[in-house]
């Protein structure tokens, strides 16, 4: 049985282009859309969308490619973009009613979330970023040994064939050493919250591939338009990160400045997955981006 957030109704919606997303929807007022990271579904937002529910409307869908979402083959870059991906969020909450709405990412979600900052600044309210830069600056600030934190972006970002190969002959070995690795707290994610995650990765390896993929391609081409053209985020936003800018050297404070103009943001001491290992810090966080 696929875990869910207790309490929330689970439903699925349309997304861009005939993609359909399955999504967990709970409480009521103002709404708010939680994206998901990886290697994980929606269900790492249990604890963050209890607490939200009690005074807004949570919607957490499942990314296209992961999950119990659709996951189209990646017949060109589009696919997989984050463009694409930011569609599904506004064609979803849509369906739902939502013309305007606050949205939070977390790592692969916050990419989808950036993007849609920039592409949807009249639907996009409030823009909430946990733990990553924008595409562009995460390839600029990885040289050297450093980048080797990073090697799953290079790994997936090969053509078509070898990393899925590689990955899906040891799926619970490659997507549980990230749960391992990139955690604080290993008893903030139970032993079934880890095994779903575990299932429900093994069995998307091609469209998690494509997902990153699109990263090293036409992700990179759309952020790199958008700063030629001095487009940045028109909305409030609020970032919280571990402290990348020391461990890697470079301003992460200013890279996310130089997007957006009306910027809080923070460091934290919890792990990669800190909307499971902090719940109320990160809660705390976006109750405070939404007060703005």
């Amino acid at each position: 049985m696929t875990l869910t957030i207790p309490g929330f109704d689970h439903v699925r919606l349309p997304g861009a282009g005939g993609v359909e997303l399955a999504a967990t929807v709970g409480g009521s007022g103002s709404p708010v859309v939680l994206l998901h990271g990886f290697p994980q579904t929606h269900l790492m937002w249990r604890h963050v969308a209890e607490r939200l529910a009690d005074e807004h409307t949570v919607i957490c869908p499942d990314l296209r490619g992961y999950g119990a979402s659709d996951k189209p083959a990646a017949t060109d870059p589009d696919v997989y973009a984050k463009r694409t991906m930011a569609a599904d969020v506004v064609t979803l909450a849509a369906a739902l009613g939502h013309e305007r709405f606050a949205l939070v990412g977390h790592d692969r979600g916050a990419l989808v979330a950036f993007r849609a900052g920039l592409d949807h600044p009249e639907t996009i309210t409030h823009l909430g970023i946990l733990d990553i830069v924008p595409t562009l600056d995460m390839w600029n600030v990885l040289h050297g040994t450093a980048a080797a934190i990073g090697y799953h972006l290079f790994l997936m970002a090969q053509p078509p064939g070898l990393p899925e190969a590689m990955i899906a002959g040891s799926a619970d070995a490659f997507f549980g050493s990230f749960l391992d690795a990139w955690a604080n707290d290993p008893t903030a994610m139970p032993s079934d919250v880890r095994a779903e995650y575990l299932r429900a990765s093994a069995a998307a390896v091609t469209s998690i591939v494509a997902d990153y993929r699109a990263s090293a391609d036409i992700d990179v081409l759309h952020d790199q338009a958008d700063l030629d053209a001095g487009s940045q985020l028109a909305m409030p936003v609020t970032v919280v990160q571990q402290d990348w800018g020391a461990q890697l050297g470079y301003d992460a404070a200013g890279v996310w400045k130089a997007w957006a103009p009306d910027l809080d943001h923070r460091l934290t001491r919890a792990g990669h997955f800190m909307a499971e290992e902090a719940p109320d810090e990160i809660t705390a966080a976006i109750q405070d981006l939404l007060a703005r």
